[in-house]
């Protein structure tokens, strides 16, 4: 059963001028997007910078206004009064934001920046708040003694695991986990992500996982969504999205992916001018007159791809 259902969701931000600052047009962000995550897997989604990828994410935890469409959370339908709908559930969907130096307060101490959520949500005495910390810290491999300490104190991936710690104080059931590692060392991002997988199985955790990275959302997901301004352009297993794309943008972002492998280089660098050449040439079929993609359209029953309707 699915843990969270996304249909057709449309998010438009309108842009205003003249005199009177009325509504000149509308930034389609997201267009009609729909996606569902069963529990305990993970849905990586992942596009360029500004294809609504981090709209949606935002849209579900309720930092968004949704235009229109149906978001339903484990069998809860948020919809127009959000207020109500989410009171319930607000607890059962937090998120791990992009900068470790940015989401944390440099004015509070790791056990006030952990126990936020748990002072919103429970009624618990001292002791048991420094206990349930304590747990945390534990669980992301941080000791007792960092609880009263200030972020500035630690590094970019301890930070990242402070963040960790807060997402799951309330035991959520959904985690919107948006570009987790683009802000540390590539030596520290493999540390932080095998740490999520094996947290996600610990906790039975449920990912949502925006990247822009194809190794990284490939390492991590069981099923991906590509996104190209604001619409899908393919939809599948993380196999049938790597072993068998079929939109002509899906194979651009994979030909993209670094290959450290000398001796392959000058392979990979011929392969990615022969589908640079086939984009040029072929994109205009893949798109319509406003460059966005076609509605998609099945290849297997876990498969879907924007094809034209000439195939």
């Amino acid at each position: 059963m699915a843990l969270i259902e996304v249909e057709d969701l449309k998010v438009y931000f309108p842009i205003r001028g003249g005199i009177f600052r009325t509504i000149q047009e509308y930034v389609r962000a997201v267009d009609g997007v729909s996606f569902s995550i069963e529990k305990g897997q993970t849905y990586g989604l992942v596009g360029e910078s500004g294809s609504g990828k981090t709209t949606i994410g935002r849209t579900i935890i309720g930092l968004n206004k949704m235009t229109s469409g149906k978001i339903t959370f484990d069998s809860i339908s948020l919809g127009e009064d959000r207020r109500r709908s989410r009171l319930n559930i607000q607890k059962d969907i937090q998120m791990i934001f992009q900068d470790p130096y940015s989401s944390l307060n440099p004015k509070k101490r790791v056990i006030d920046i952990i126990a936020e959520p748990l002072r919103n949500f429970e009624k618990l005495s001292t002791q048991e708040e420094k206990s349930r910390v304590q747990n945390l810290l534990d669980i992301v491999g941080l000791s007792p003694e960092a609880m009263y300490k200030y972020p500035h104190e630690f590094s970019g991936g301890q930070r990242q695991r402070i963040g960790i710690a807060r997402a799951i104080a309330l035991n959520p059931k959904l985690i919107i986990a948006d570009e987790p590692v683009s802000a540390l060392d590539v030596s520290v991002q493999a540390q932080v992500l095998n740490f999520m997988q094996d947290i996600q199985k610990e906790l039975n955790l449920t990912y949502l996982l925006i990247s822009h990275d194809l190794g990284i959302i490939r390492h991590m997901s069981d099923y991906i969504g590509i996104m190209y301004k604001g619409r899908y352009v393919e939809q599948g297993t993380a196999d049938e999205i790597f072993t068998n794309p079929q939109h002509i943008y899906t194979k651009r972002l994979l030909s993209a992916i670094p290959d450290i492998d000398p001796r392959q280089r000058e392979v990979i660098f011929e392969k990615r001018l022969k589908v640079r050449d086939e984009f040029v040439k072929l994109s205009k079929n893949y798109f319509d007159e406003n460059g966005l993609a076609f509605p998609l359209k099945p290849i297997s029953k876990t498969h879907f791809a924007a094809l034209p309707e000439r195939g």
